[in-house]
């Protein structure tokens, strides 16, 4: 399926970052974002002179990596980048192939089995000179390193301006031809003045900040205008961040063209499927069919206890939902879906092999091949920070856009063992308090995702004079950039002390509360 209804990149300043591997070069382009400079992703290898020519960068940025610029075949840019007149950032790998191509010189540490010293983790970089890339920057520095092999002579025309125990070479640069190479990785919330370091970058290699959500809204419209004409499309809204946006975007652009289908399964949270219809149709003024399909999703988990087994019938039952409810949409040509950037990176296998890549960039699992529709995928270029900043613009009220990520099998995942009515009812008012009192302390912005979740066990109390035996519960809640990780929130004992009385208090057939504290790796955010 092809996919357009996207501004056009060459409308604005682009900076290429060529990824050779590195876990964390998704931090590079969400730095480079959030000051308003347009960037893309490419692995090494499939980017080679045409690719340069075309794409007519501003800037480069190589990415860091987990190989060793002393293998045979090692990865490399190629030659054009550096003939393209104009500057260069490379980071940790990036920098050593900077060094190795340029007449450098890179010895090996641990990893490729040289005697050099290897470095992991946090170290101090001292200045060695003035240099505009690190103004801003003290003396002294804490980064975050990550290498085994070292440069251990500059290419020519190099200089250094800082140095760390391990890393004579911390900081170089070439300033006639503006290249710059940094040992660590600055693009990590463990070296502090990384996202400075990237301003001053930016600002040197002349970028003016031209993209903005205002400037992204108005092209996207026209984008999509051009691609749909007077076509029907419809539109998956689940009432996440991603479909809602997709959606009112869609809707500006084309109007009454466009009809969303909500699907309700019965596993939604409180008064959720009722706010969403509300939004999106009485005050949105969206053509919305709201199809009520709890009893068939919840009649076909009864009895169902494997999680894995619940997830691939809800996934069945929904394709065959919005297949019935889309076939009586005369004129549907196109599908919508809220597509992030993320998706089309993690889509891409960096090795170049099927075996490896993460994940299909196919939001609604196998119903664009299904239907045979043409994709409208509005927000592909654009990071979950970015998405957030366009539903403002769109007006979307923050209370909505704000909102912690909802996984597509909704209370099903956090109803281990059997789902039932009368359980999954528990869970709903339980999982209600808990967010309210997150909110209530102010804290709900600063927590990733929360939710509530009811164990398949019940447990033996005493409320008033009465014996009671009801199910326990386990509050979550993680702190993340992306979901890949994450860490539990370092709630208070008093505020949870405070939930569990309200949740046992005000949530017949709740008698115990526990916080779950993993951590991903090793647990995962939700329990199923």
């Amino acid at each position: 399926m092809t996919s357009a209804a996207v501004p056009d990149p060459a409308d604005h300043e682009r900076l290429l970052i060529i990824d050779f591997g590195s876990q964390v070069t998704q931090l590079i382009a969400r730095r480079l974002r959030e000051l308003n400079v347009y960037c893309e992703i490419h692995p090494y290898q499939n980017v080679d002179d045409a690719f340069i020519a075309k794409f007519a960068p501003k800037a480069i940025i190589f990415s860091g990596g987990p190989d060793s610029v002393l293998r045979d075949g090692s990865p490399r840019p190629p030659h054009a980048a550096y003939e393209a007149g104009v500057p260069i950032l490379g980071i940790c790998y990036g920098q050593q192939v900077m060094m190795q191509d340029l007449g450098g010189l890179v010895e090996g540490g641990k990893i490729s089995g040289g005697g050099g010293t290897a470095e992991f983790g946090r170290a101090f970089v001292a200045r060695a000179g003035a240099l505009p890339l690190i103004d801003g920057w003290e003396d002294r520095e804490q980064v975050w390193m990550s290498h085994g092999d070292h440069v251990s002579r500059l290419a020519p025309g190099f200089e250094v301006y800082g140095t760390s125990p391990n890393a004579p070479f911390a900081i170089t640069a070439d300033l006639d031809r503006q290249f710059y190479a940094v040992q660590f990785h600055p693009e990590v919330h463990h070296t502090p003045k990384g996202a400075k370091l990237y301003e001053n970058f930016v600002r040197q290699a002349g970028f003016s900040g031209d993209w903005t959500m205002e400037a992204y809204r108005e092209q996207a419209i026209t984008a999509i205008r051009d691609q749909v004409g007077d076509a029907k499309v419809i539109c998956a809204l689940s009432g996440g961040v991603d479909s809602s946006v997709a959606a009112a975007l869609i809707h500006e652009a084309i109007g009454d063209q466009l009809t969303c289908v909500f699907v309700d399964h019965g596993l939604l949270r409180l008064n959720e499927a009722h706010e969403v219809v509300e939004m999106f149709r009485d005050h949105m003024n969206l053509q919305v069919i709201h199809a009520q399909e709890q009893d068939l999703f919840l009649g076909e988990l009864d009895g169902v206890s494997d999680p894995e087994t619940k997830r691939k019938i809800i996934g069945r039952l929904f394709i065959d939902v919005f297949q019935k409810y889309a076939d009586q949409i005369e004129g549907a040509a196109y599908l919508a879906q809220g597509t992030l950037y993320p998706d089309v990176i993690e889509s891409v296998s960096f090795s170049g092999g099927p075996s490896v890549t993460i994940k299909s960039h196919h939001n609604v699992g196998g119903l664009p091949e299904k239907m045979g529709l043409k994709l409208v995928e509005p927000l592909r270029e654009l990071f979950k920070d970015e998405v957030r900043a366009l539903g403002r613009e769109l007006g979307l009220p923050d209370h909505f856009i704000g909102r912690h990520p909802f996984p597509g099998p909704g209370l099903a995942i956090r109803c281990p063992g059997e789902i039932t009515r009368d359980k999954l009812d528990t869970l709903r008012l339980a999982d209600a308090v808990y967010i309210d009192q997150i909110r209530k302390h102010g804290l709900y912005d600063e927590i990733w995702q929360a939710f509530v979740a009811i164990l398949p066990v019940r447990t033996v109390g005493v409320m008033g004079d009465g014996r009671t035996y009801d199910y326990a519960c386990a509050l979550r809640a993680v702190t993340s950039v992306d979901g890949m990780t994450a860490d539990y929130y370092a709630f208070g004992h008093e505020f949870l002390g405070e939930t569990a009385t309200r949740i046992i208090n005000e949530v017949p057939g709740i008698n115990r509360v526990t916080y779950d504290i993993t951590s991903k790796p090793p647990g995962t955010i939700e329990w199923e």
